[in-house]
């Protein structure tokens, strides 16, 4: 009897690290194809400062934004992250990816080696850009100086520091689907849902998470608790902009002012950094989409960060 309990035991543990294996594996890389495509690099560029590349992956301390050496801390709930070169440097940086590997990295959250990356890296908004979106990225960045150096590892304990387990988080928050327009809407309101929901992957830090990590979606936009441990994120939805008209936002985004005279802070200001050199349209794009978000009531907020807060 104990015997066949104990066969039980080792077949259910088979079966269950079986099931444990194949929802953790990385997405199969798919190779882009296109052999005629000619990179757009003002596109390129376009998509570099609306993913705030820069923000990220500029090395700190240093006042040139295009020089992406990485090594920025990037504090969590769950450990903290360090932005990597992306430089063309082919020994520290991307200088030696292929096109498709790029694409796959950042659409998929998969490296060249076949391993996940985590979410810090804001993939599951990057997932909904343009496949030729990327592409041009990737060939306006190999335009850029290399940056030579090695980033430090992250400092993640234990269990989030395996790789694995990001394959379950994907499964349970990723939602791996183009950006679809918006027939009933106007090109400029697409134009801006388009970059706000992908490349400005601006969910990304204005949602509260749950204890997993991932977007409670009935509270995308509305704000919460700074991921980096101080402050509060403003909510971005009607709740939180409704007195902003649509050109408050839209000069907002170019300058850092606010209607009430004061300016962004923090990682914001990094972000305007990025999104004042985009276009006027695309930034008009962006403020109408904003606005037609509906009012959505965000997490409770503390006493000391409402004193402390204000909107974006």
């Amino acid at each position: 009897m104990l015997r066949r309990i104990f066969l039980c035991l080792v077949v259910a543990a088979g079966v269950g690290f079986a099931i444990f294996w194949w929802l953790t594996a990385p997405p199969t890389a798919s190779a882009v194809t296109a052999p005629a495509y000619t990179p757009n690099l003002a596109n390129g560029l376009t998509t570099f400062n609306a993913a705030g590349c820069s923000s990220c992956h500029a090395v700190p301390g240093q006042p040139d934004r295009l020089r992406l050496g990485g090594g920025l801390a990037i504090p969590s709930p769950f450990g903290t992250f360090y932005a990597p070169n992306i430089s063309p440097d082919p020994a520290d940086g991307i200088g030696r990816w292929s096109e498709a590997e790029f694409v796959n990295a950042v659409t998929k959250g998969v490296s060249p080696a076949g391993y996940h990356y985590f979410p810090a890296f804001p993939y599951p908004s990057y997932q909904h850009a343009k496949v030729d979106d990327i592409r041009d990225l990737f060939a306006y960045l190999k335009t850029l100086a290399p940056v030579s150096g090695k980033v430090r590892d992250h400092d993640v304990p234990f269990p989030f520091n395996i790789r694995r387990n990001v394959g379950i988080w994907k499964w349970l928050f990723v939602e791996p689907r183009p950006f679809v327009p918006d027939a009933t809407r106007s090109g400029q309101w697409n134009r801006g849902a388009y970059l706000v929901n992908s490349l400005g992957h601006c969910a990304e830090c204005h949602s509260p998470r749950n204890f997993l990590g991932g977007i409670i979606t009935a509270k995308r936009f509305a704000g919460g608790p700074n991921p980096e441990g101080e402050g509060w994120v403003p909510n971005i939805t009607q709740k939180g902009l409704g007195e902003w008209s649509v050109r408050d936002i839209a000069y907002f985004l170019e300058t850092g002012q606010m209607p009430d005279g004061d300016s962004a802070g923090g990682a914001m200001a990094r972000v305007i950094r990025n999104i004042s050199q985009l276009s006027a349209d695309d930034r008009a794009a962006i403020a109408e989409y904003l606005k037609s978000l509906p009012p959505v009531d965000g997490p409770p907020r503390p006493r000391k960060a409402a004193k402390a807060g204000g909107e974006p």
